[in-house]
């Protein structure tokens, strides 16, 4: 039956087991490029947020993640008072804050 099927001989073991490190290489290039293309930028704009929140202040003007266009009237430590139209008044989460807007953005809606 050898003529149908060639017979399959093992291969001879390398010589050497080679550098350890180049094994890790691969893994530490994918960690080192998720690092900058993911994790730092993340973490900055966590942290420009973070200054954001902590810089409102009465009066602004500042949209939420909902969408909500409002100006701030009440300051709370974990929430805000919105005004959102003439004598309604909208409380949400300092962290449901997603931007602060120029002042006169209220005139132009």
């Amino acid at each position: 039956m050898d003529f149908f099927i060639s017979n399959a001989w093992a291969q001879a073991a390398p010589a050497g087991g080679g550098d350890p490190i180049m094994g890790f290489l691969p893994l530490i290039l994918i960690f080192v490029v998720f690092y900058f293309l993911l994790i730092r930028p993340q973490s900055k704009r966590q942290k420009e947020h973070k200054k954001m929140l902590e810089a409102l202040d009465k009066g602004d003007e500042v949209v939420t993640n909902g969408g909500l266009f409002g100006v701030i009237s009440d300051l709370g430590d974990n929430f805000v008072q919105l005004s959102v139209a003439d004598g309604v008044e909208v409380k949400v989460q300092r962290q449901a804050i997603a931007a602060t807007l120029p002042k006169g953005s209220a005139e132009t809606l």
